[in-house]
């Protein structure tokens, strides 16, 4: 196949964006994603509903419409696939990148298909848009691998009337709580800190506070897992070593950037923040022609970029590249 103008690693909002803009360039443009598009959006709760008003989720200049003040997750999705389907963006969706070998000008992109098929791609301009929720903060304690862990949440249906306990005291965890109490289960929640987080929402911390209160949600703060076992968790607690009868496990502990795959492609990132080393710019990282979009632009400090700023990524890079490419602009 001729060379691309670029290939984009990921297709959540900020990748999309990307794609856009390459294209209202001329530009030649494939966008490569592990899973589905928007993938991290996918894997919000069912039933999320945004922080922030439907303008600030907006890409492409397409409006986005919501039938209360704040979107839903299920209306986030339904606009990203219309946005992908009206600027006609050639998306391969489950196919995940190995490794990226060339040089500026004659980038090779090696990947996988979802049938197992090995792929190469010639590019001139590699963009990497690939976010942070596909790596999740470990416990890194025994019995972290149990079946009966996990790190993500989507609904509470599947934990009626069993022992589930949440660690973690921010949005997710404090939402999950609620939300898995208010389905028939007992609920634990666990956090090293001595209380709910002040970021939580408004509208959630008092409520999960009230809860833990009255006794319905146990808690244990200043307190940390030990070790998982297959009907209970060991605690580290203030007042000693303490066994909670469980069943399963929600760690709700964060994500990260997935620095490994960047390293291995010869991002050169801070030792102390993770954050890799940019043009302000242009987002154009220390290995020439790879540009760095969206929240990975943050390194460590993931609360620094969301949607509403992420998606202004596209507009700066694919003007860079543009200029970069003979006959363009």
């Amino acid at each position: 196949m001729s060379p691309l103008d670029a290939l984009v690693v990921g297709a959540g909002p900020t990748g999309l964006a990307c794609g856009i803009e390459l294209e209202k360039r001329g530009l030649k443009a494939v966008l490569i994603e592990k899973g589905c598009v928007v993938n991290s959006l996918y894997n919000y709760p069912t039933h999320m509903v945004f922080f922030t008003t439907p303008e600030l989720l907006e890409i492409g200049g397409l409006p986005m419409t919501s039938l209360n003040e704040k979107p839903t997750r299920g209306e986030a999705l339904k606009y990203y696939r219309r946005v992908a389907e009206h600027y006609r963006l050639d998306i391969h969706q489950y196919e995940r990148v190995d490794r990226i070998a060339g040089s500026d000008g004659r980038f090779e992109v090696h990947t996988t298909d979802r049938r197992g098929c090995p792929r190469v791609y010639p590019a001139r301009k590699i963009v990497l848009a690939t976010g942070y929720y596909d790596v999740p903060n470990r416990l890194n304690v025994p019995g972290e691998d149990l079946d009966k862990v996990q790190h993500y949440y989507k609904e509470p249906h599947p934990y009626y009337n069993h022992d589930v306990m949440v660690i973690g005291a921010k949005n997710s965890a404090a939402i999950a709580a609620l939300e898995l109490h208010w389905s028939g289960a007992r609920v634990t929640l666990v956090h090293r800190g001595g209380g709910i987080s002040g970021s939580v929402k408004y509208w959630i911390k008092p409520n999960i506070e009230n809860r833990i209160k009255s006794g319905e949600i146990k808690a244990y703060f200043h307190s940390q897992v030990r070790e998982i076992r297959r009907d209970e968790v060991a605690l580290n607690t203030p007042e000693g070593e303490v066994a909670v009868k469980n069943d399963f496990v929600l760690a709700m502990t964060g994500y990260r950037p997935d620095l490994d795959f960047l390293e291995s492609i010869g991002i050169t990132l801070d030792p102390h923040t993770h954050r890799p080393r940019t043009d302000a710019d242009s987002l154009e990282s220390e290995r020439p022609g790879v540009f760095l979009a969206g929240v990975i632009v943050a390194g460590m400090h993931t609360n620094e970029i969301f949607i509403e700023n992420g998606r202004f990524h596209g507009e700066k890079i694919a003007q860079a590249i543009a200029r970069g490419l003979p006959g363009v602009g």
